[in-house]
């Protein structure tokens, strides 16, 4: 019986002293292992930057463009909001964000042993499932994972987050951890922090977050693409639901504050329009490189862009466009302001430019610089031109119409789009003027000077051409075309203001009126008649060879309006016209935009600079005024005339006709251009013919 008890006690021994050494090595490793932990912790911390470093975003610079009114059209980039301080962030945002995340976050040391055992029970339950640990972070341990990790699953990864979050604790307060968190954890759509997602959703800053809002906002962190306000409105309300009950759970709202929050009327802000805006946004935002120098900042961006008259221009566009055709419209207020830009019927499926980057042939519509460079040498609208055929350098233009109309003014030479007119007036002021011209009216694109180049034969932008005829608007003094008015920085700090410039004069006025008044014509009787909206306009109409392009530009009340019409590919389109589809976009388009404006008449009566007025009527019956006095007269190479008038006879004006009526062949050559005719012209033959006949005085005179 004893050896019995000794048998039985020896196991007993050992699975004791087994017991104690297991309890020995057990303490042992879990001191080694907080001993490791102690020191992984204080390396941590050591490594970590300070607070000013942590809330540096290196995430990209958020921009909000806004149209005219003020309205957000498009957001670009990581949307971060206004950096806010704990003591600006809406307590019942931190408390809606507490109550939903990290319940225990005042109390834990950067980790929650108790989420870390729920979190261990759930991977039980779902081993072999593949899906995700869940409820093991702290508030802390996203800020560490938002930072410094990435969103991978891994054990690794985990530990490393939970030293770093005991690291952040010991280094930093919980305000400011949690001051980092709200501004920096993602909301979805793109917004991170707080301030971005208020300005998102409900469209002002988070400083004026209400429970309700803020009760939205904090259900997004778990699942951001499905709770999305603006992609399931239901969805986000019935997760705010859920977040009220955490909060009134937790102590940080009463039943009745719950009662009252009003979930359903919540105001969301409109989502920006994402089509045919887009086009101006790209043609305006790479400005910014330019007009301002804050990298990092988030920007507010305000620009000319006007809702309605976009959505107008769109549906004129495409309203009028041949089938098979792409169409694009510039439209300038009188200071350069873009009201409206289309560069294709579908943003989505091409954003291809074609009001600001397109290059094409703008035909006839150049020739407004062929009559604006003859209307500054000196032609009036009302001055007598030929129709008839021309050739000039072996090039022959021909009418559109087949037909010359002969005798006829400038004006309906310009109504009409008469070519010959027009390349005999380049001929006349010179091809290189007529390019000078369209240079000085904004033409970025080359320009050739062939005599072809007056029927547009030079490729151009649509938004130079409308600048172009903006600046005649103006009455010649410069339009350059702009898209931002100001940028400030999500404070309102004040970057960028623009400052209209009216101080470069292209053409005296007298040039535009006139100008204007030929245009006026046009859409009134000649090829813009389509263009009309019941109220003034002018404007011309432009139509390449084998109908490839088609333009319309004019103005009215203000605004100027440029449209193009054809193919990419650049192939003929046989219904294509500028006097038709164009002209019919841009009428259904203006009839819109200067709706709400007065009505403007057109100053095209102006008067006349001194130089093209005779000062009085001695230039036609004076005398000559050569300083002569034989009456000589010269012609057009300045060579002398010699003319008998007989002098005080009333048989003057007969003996002038009878003269005039002279066979060519019968009048006298001029003399030679000798020494002798110019003695004679200077008056020199006199002079020493008086000094001969003068005495000669004594010495003693003198």
């Amino acid at each position: 019986m004893a050896g019995s008890s000794k048998s039985k006690g020896a196991p007993r021994g050992r699975v004791k002293t087994w017991a104690v050494r297991g309890l020995k090595i057990g303490l042992a490793a879990a001191v080694a292992g907080l001993l490791a932990v102690v020191i992984a912790v204080v390396i941590a911390m050591q490594s970590l930057p300070d607070y000013d470093s942590l809330k540096s975003s290196p995430n990209g610079q958020m921009i909000r463009v806004h149209a005219a009114d003020g309205s957000v059209i498009v957001s670009l980039g990581p949307s971060f909001g206004q950096w806010l301080s704990y003591d600006q962030i809406p307590q019942v945002m931190v408390d809606a964000m507490v109550s939903t995340e990290d319940k225990r976050f005042y109390l834990h040391p950067g980790v929650d042993p108790v989420g870390m055992a729920r979190a261990a029970w759930v991977a039980i339950e779902r081993r072999g499932t593949g899906r995700r640990w869940q409820g093991a972070s702290t508030i802390t341990q996203q800020v560490t994972r938002n930072i410094f990790l990435n969103n991978s699953y891994s054990f690794g990864r985990k530990l490393r987050e939970m030293i770093l979050a005991l690291a952040l604790e010991r280094k930093f307060s919980k305000r400011q951890i949690l001051e980092l968190y709200l501004n920096k954890v993602y909301f979805g759509g793109g917004a991170y922090g707080i301030d971005a997602a208020s300005r998102k959703f409900f469209g002002h800053p988070a400083t004026s977050l209400r429970l309700p809002e803020a009760a939205i906002i904090a259900g997004l962190v778990k699942a951001p693409s499905s709770y999305s306000p603006t992609a399931d409105a239901d969805a986000a309300i019935g997760r705010a639901g859920v977040v009220l009950d955490l909060m009134q759970e937790n102590g940080a709202i009463s039943a009745s504050d719950h009662a009252n929050a009003d979930l359903a009327g919540v105001r969301m802000a409109p989502e920006p329009p994402q089509n045919s805006v887009r086009y101006f946004t790209d043609w305006a935002l790479p400005q910014l490189d330019v007009l301002i120098d804050e990298p990092n900042e988030p920007l507010e961006v305000y620009t000319t862009i006007d809702l309605g008259m976009q959505n107008a221009a769109t549906a004129a566009v495409k309203a009028n466009v041949p089938a098979g055709t792409q169409g694009a419209l510039v439209s300038l207020d009188r200071d350069g302001a873009v009201r409206a830009m289309v560069g294709g019927l579908d943003y989505v499926s091409s954003n291809y430019n074609r009001a600001t980057t397109a290059t094409r042939q703008p035909g006839s519509a150049w020739k407004i610089f062929v009559y604006m460079a003859a209307l500054e040498a000196g032609y009036t609208p009302d001055t007598g031109v030929t129709d008839e055929p021309v050739t000039i350098n072996g090039w022959s233009p021909r009418n559109s119409s087949g037909r010359f109309s002969g005798d006829i003014d400038i004006r309906t030479a310009f109504a009409y789009s008469i070519n010959t007119v027009a390349a005999k007036l380049g001929m006349e002021v010179g091809f290189p003027t007529v390019a000078d011209m369209a240079r000085r009216f904004g033409v970025t694109t080359p320009i050739n000077t062939h005599p072809s180049m007056v029927l547009g034969t030079s490729d151009v932008r649509l938004i130079d051409m409308t600048r172009a005829f903006a600046s005649i608007a103006r009455k010649g003094i410069a339009v350059t075309p702009y898209g931002i008015t100001r940028v400030t920085t999500a404070d309102g700090r004040l970057l960028y203001s623009h400052q209209d410039d009216t101080s470069r004069v292209l053409v005296a006025p007298w040039v535009a009126a006139g100008m204007t008044d030929l245009m006026q014509t046009a859409v009134s009787t000649g090829t813009g008649k389509a263009a009309q909206i019941g109220r003034p306009v002018a404007g011309k109409t432009g139509t390449t060879s084998s109908n490839k392009d088609g333009w319309f530009l004019g103005f009215s009340s203000g605004i100027t309006t440029g449209v193009w019409m054809g193919r990419d590919d650049a192939r003929a389109v046989g219904v294509l016209q500028g006097g038709r589809a164009p002209a019919r976009a841009f009428a259904d388009y203006m009839k819109v935009a200067v709706a709400k404006r007065p009505v403007e008449k057109f100053e095209t009566e102006v008067t006349l600079p001194e130089w093209q007025l005779e000062p009085d009527a001695e230039a036609y019956y004076g005398g000559p005024d050569n300083g002569v006095d034989s009456g000589m007269m010269v012609d057009e190479n300045g060579l002398p005339i010699e003319r008998g008038r007989p002098a005080g006879s009333d048989a003057e004006e007969d003996a002038d006709q009878q003269q005039m009526e002279v066979d060519p062949q019968d009048r006298p050559q001029p003399p030679r251009l000798d020494q002798q005719w110019i003695d004679n012209v200077l008056g020199r033959d006199r002079q020493r013919q008086q000094q001969q006949n003068r005495p000669t005085r004594p010495a003693g005179d003198q």
